[in-house]
């Protein structure tokens, strides 16, 4: 038979072309297509030690130039989102380039929180030099602790005795005197000012003593008269007198505290004045000094009286003054290092972005101020770089707005989500806002950026620079050795053994596999990483001093051997005949198709049979799995496009006069994806032309309408699948498997796959089209069709037109049946 065949050459850089011939038979590829593996012979070196480490970054070139660029420009919205998938090292790679960068910028400015003395529960932001907050911090905090020894000192001193007892005597000398003119007075009219214990008593006396009151009872009624209003007139004077003491006892207390603040004054005001020499640059903070010398004058008896009791609930407390009304709270400082901030936030809760507001208990109250205001990853990074994994943000509730309400704003507001949506009533504090100029560096798949760039208008104005990071790069000589640098510098950052050139190589077709593609090579950083550690331990138990290709490839089958469980399990199932799979013999309408399962990071391959029937009907096409809802959508389109082929190839002039079903056999779970579609369609057609499939081999491949091969994925994982449970029965050189022509390219298989190849007992047969999949399913010629589309005698399509037409031709007969009836029955009337 003559059918089209597919013959390989290579291209200078490894890839594939194809090309047609026409030739008797369908060759197997040629063993060395079915892993393209890395010659070691190429490296110079021979262990990793000789290799310098690697210090460009290979293979990101757009997604680093999109990080300098963003990074670099200043002005509102570019942030920067870096996409890809998880492990391919973005955030180290931009950690180590912010680096760089930050460290030739200026080191941001500290921030801290004082008391607003005039409105306290707007506490002001104090903006320092860099470095400087903790010094002003402590500045402030040893004032504090030296007024707290000096104050109560001074107002011990000798000196302060005589000037507050010269106030006293002159104001108890005051009393004294208007008191001793009114008793003068009252003695010339023979009456006398008695001082008792409820006050002042007017007496009248005879003979300078008091007049007994018998003797007054004896009196003219003249002269009582005369003693009764000498004492109202005197008794006024003495209200008078009386009604002057509260003024001159404020007047007294007004000169005590004046002589207190002048004193506290003399006291803290040489203090000030250094501190003040050494500030005189900055405005504000001179202000703050202003204010806080203010108050200590205008409160020096807290420092005078630094401890009080309080009667709780009939409990006498006693409570000390703390003087958090003079404390810096220093909320960022970056005294440690230089440049700018580089912070990554892990836990980005709202709180945890924006800051808070804490409260602490006293006598069951929960009160605050502004010592208690902590820090949020936007105040650690203002000047910097914030890093943040976007899927985190979004899972944390309000965080993604707080965050975009920050950069709108261009200011850091720290606000309790309570008070925000008034939810709790308890009396807090409203921080000043801080001005936020930053740069926000989100990290997350790709699936995240476009949805918010779809479903979010802020988005894009806030995130104007995507860094694109590629998940494989082009493989060649070039691009080997940069590899085997990299290996290089990573066993050396993780302290493992060097690994020689044989090593290297495995490690590259293991990176090259991990993308299935024998023309890429792997920048999952986390993949290669793990199976440096894994293979440097398998070399240490083995006490070899340097990791040998062995130790790579023991690492590997351990990866696989700690996941294959439920895999081991289902080929049981299958050599046991409970899931019931051919791989002798030949069936009629029934191919092996081959379905990968994924768990977790393990895909592996399980074939499944597939079966086909036809019969009579109108060109429906029956779809079991999608019938009880168990096809996703791109399953689903496979099957409709085996019927488009079908009618477009035979029958064009008449009607498809078949009804076909298709399922796959002892399958219970969703199936998706097309790439059983060439294995249903050669199915399929067997079932027509009534010729038995070769059951010893598999079949993947998707197929378009014009029925030609489509590359599928996992293409090694469903070779390798097949090959496994055909090894565990015993080979027998018939068994294979097709694959489409334009999956060779990813072919990465295993070893034992390739020597079963090159000894004659597997073959992997690549097809261009359902033509050339079918005649090998069935060692019969598919036909090509003449100018008046008619097809070879015996060949396969020829046999599949004629059943066509039979059915077209039972299918009218059965039309013209009842007309037929109802001629004679007219006809009997």
């Amino acid at each position: 038979m003559r059918i089209a065949v597919t013959i390989f050459r290579i291209k200078k850089r490894g890839a594939l072309i194809f090309t047609q011939n026409k030739i008797k038979n369908h060759s197997p590829l040629e063993p060395k297509l079915l892993n393209q593996t890395c010659d070691p012979q190429q490296f110079e070196f021979q262990t990793t030690a000789d290799l310098e480490d690697l210090t460009e970054i290979i293979g990101q070139v757009r997604a680093m130039e999109a990080v300098r660029f963003g990074s670099g420009i200043r002005h509102d919205g570019y942030n920067l989102f870096v996409l890809g998938p998880s492990g391919l090292g973005k955030r180290s790679l931009v950690r180590q380039l912010l680096e760089k960068k930050a460290g030739d910028e200026a080191g941001p400015a500290d921030w801290c929180y004082i008391n607003n003395f005039s409105v306290p529960h707007q506490p002001k932001a104090l903006r320092l030099p860099h470095g400087s907050g903790e010094e002003l911090r402590l500045r402030m905090e040893k004032l504090v602790n030296y007024l707290r020894g000096a104050v109560p000192a001074l107002f011990e001193s000798d000196e302060y005795r005589i000037k507050a007892k010269a106030i006293h005597e002159a104001f108890n000398e005051r009393q004294e005197h208007a008191i001793r003119e009114l008793r003068q007075d009252a003695e010339k009219q023979e009456i006398t000012l008695l001082r008792t214990p409820d006050g002042f008593v007017f007496s009248p006396t005879r003979n300078d003593e008091v007049m007994p009151p018998d003797e007054y009872e004896k009196l003219s009624q003249a002269e009582k008269e005369r003693i009764v209003a000498v004492i109202g007139e005197l008794q006024e004077r003495l209200e008078k007198i009386l009604s002057h003491l509260p003024q001159w006892r404020r007047e007294r207390s007004e000169q005590i505290r004046q002589l207190n603040r002048e004193s506290m004054l003399s006291t803290v005001e040489h203090m000030f004045s250094e501190f003040r020499d050494d500030y005189a640059d900055l405005p504000e903070v001179l202000k703050y000094f202003d204010a806080v010398q203010k108050d200590m004058v205008e409160h020096v008896d807290n420092f005078r009286k630094q401890e009080e009791s309080v009667n709780i609930s009939g409990m006498t407390v006693a409570t000390h003054q703390s003087f958090n009304s003079y404390q810096v709270n220093v909320l960022v400082t970056n005294n440690k290092k230089s440049g700018a901030a580089i912070i990554s936030e892990d836990n980005p809760t709202y709180s945890n972005l924006v800051g808070r507001v804490e409260h602490i208990s006293q006598f069951g109250a929960l009160v605050t101020d502004f010592t208690l205001i902590k820090p949020g990853a936007l105040h650690r990074a203002n000047g910097g770089y914030l890093l943040l994994d976007v899927r985190k943000v979004l899972m944390q509730p309000f965080a993604w707005e707080g965050l975009k309400r920050a950069l709108q704003s261009r200011e850091i507001h720290i606000e309790s989500l309570g008070q925000m949506y008034s939810m709790v009533n308890t009396v807090s504090i409203d921080p000043e806002p801080i001005p936020l100029d930053i740069k926000i560096i989100l990290f997350g798949d790709r699936l995240f950026y476009y949805l918010l760039q779809e479903h979010d208008p802020a988005f894009n104005e806030l995130f104007k620079v995507a860094a694109d990071f590629e998940e494989h790069i082009e493989r060649n000589a070039e691009t080997h050795l940069l590899y085997a640098r990299l290996i290089a510098t990573l066993t050396r950052k993780d302290a493992l053994l060097p690994y020689d050139r044989n090593a290297v190589a495995r490690v590259i077709e293991y990176s090259a596999r991990l993308v299935s593609d024998g023309e890429k090579l792997s920048m999952h950083m986390h993949s290669i990483t793990d199976l440096l550690r894994e293979a440097d331990y398998c070399a240490r138990q083995a006490d070899h001093d340097v990791v040998a290709s062995s130790d790579v490839q023991q690492a590997i089958d351990a990866q696989i051997g700690r996941q294959d469980r439920v895999r081991d399990q289902l080929y049981e199932a299958i050599l046991r005949d409970t899931l019931m799979i051919d791989s002798q013999g030949a069936v009629t309408g029934q191919v092996n198709g081959l379905a990968v399962i994924k768990l977790g990071n393990f895909f592996f391959s399980q074939p499944i049979r597939i079966t086909a029937t036809s019969r009579l009907g109108k060109g429906e096409f029956v779809n079991i799995e999608r019938e009880v809802k168990l096809s996703g959508a791109s399953h689903s389109k496979g099957v409709l496009i085996l019927s488009a082929f079908l009618a477009a190839r035979y029958a064009k002039n008449q009607p498809l006069a078949l009804s076909a079903t298709l399922a796959f056999e002892q399958s219970y779970g969703i199936v998706d994806g097309d790439s059983a579609s060439l294995a249903e369609l050669c199915a399929l057609l067997s079932n027509l032309a009534g010729v038995p499939i070769k059951q010893s081999l598999a079949v993947t491949g998707s197929v378009n309408q014009l029925g030609q091969a489509q590359a599928i994925g996992a293409v090694n994982e469903k070779i390798e699948g097949f090959f496994d449970i055909c090894t565990a029965r015993g080979l027998t050189g018939d068994q294979g498997v097709l694959i489409p022509a334009a999956n060779v390219k990813h072919l990465m298989l295993r070893q034992d796959v390739v020597a079963a190849a090159e000894t004659g007992q597997f073959h992997i047969y690549a097809v261009e089209n359902v033509d050339q999949a079918i005649a090998l399913l069935t060692d019969l010629t598919a036909g090509e069709a003449d100018a008046n589309n008619k097809y070879p005698e015996g060949s396969l399509n020829q046999k599949v037109v004629f059943r066509l037409k039979e059915l077209v031709n039972i299918s009218k007969s059965f039309a013209q049946e009842p007309g037929k009836n109802n001629k004679e029955e007219k006809g009997s009337h």
